[in-house]
Formats: structure tokens, C-alpha cells, sequence
């Protein structure tokens, strides 16, 4: 199952509230072909009032995450952290989860 750095759930937490959404309201991670083959994709995230149908909800500390079902099986093994710059820009970075 995908894991959250401290830092990914408060800038998760932060952007759901800063966005005046709906307390259903989460970050949705998306996979997007960007080539031929299956194995050739992206993933993009955006911020969605509700889950869509067949979406993985994830909570973790407030933070909520819509996972579509492409998402949670390349990001099964791996960690989401996050930061912002000097300029407020959002950095997302997945890594694989260390290994324990």
C-alpha cells in the first residue's frame, strides 16, 4: 500500500484546505498512457471534491488521497513525500518504500 511521509500529509492536508473544497474533498493520483505500451505511464494528480467510482480512498492524518485502480497497483510498493520551494511551488516525488 502506498505510504505518506509527514511532510506529503501536511501538504495534502494544506492544498484540500486551501482549495475551500467540501470535507470529501482529497487529492486524486491518476494514471495517464503516455506511450504505446501499458507500461508507459504517468501519473497525474489533481484535486477532486469526491472519489471517483472504483477509487481507493486513502486517510492518513486528514490528508485524503483517491487512488483510480491503475494508481494502486504501480504505487503499491512505494512512498509519497512532498515539499514546497522557496516560491510556494508543491514538489511531489514517489520512491519505493525502503525496505524494513
Amino acid at each position: 500500500m502506498l505510504a505518506l511521509t509527514e511532510n506529503a500529509v501536511t501538504v495534502i492536508r494544506t492544498l484540500t484546505e486551501q482549495s475551500q473544497a467540501p470535507d470529501s474533498s482529497g487529492l486524486r493520483i491518476a494514471t495517464e498512457p503516455t506511450g504505446p505500451a501499458d507500461a508507459d505511464q504517468t501519473l497525474r494528480l489533481l484535486m477532486s471534491e469526491a472519489p471517483q467510482e472504483g477509487d481507493q480512498v486513502l486517510d492518513a492524518g486528514g490528508a485524503r488521497l483517491f487512488l483510480d485502480t491503475s494508481a494502486v497497483d504501480f504505487l503499491d510498493d512505494k512512498a509519497l513525500d512532498a515539499s514546497v520551494d522557496s516560491d510556494g511551488n508543491v514538489n511531489f516525488e514517489v520512491a519505493l518504500q525502503p525496505e524494513q
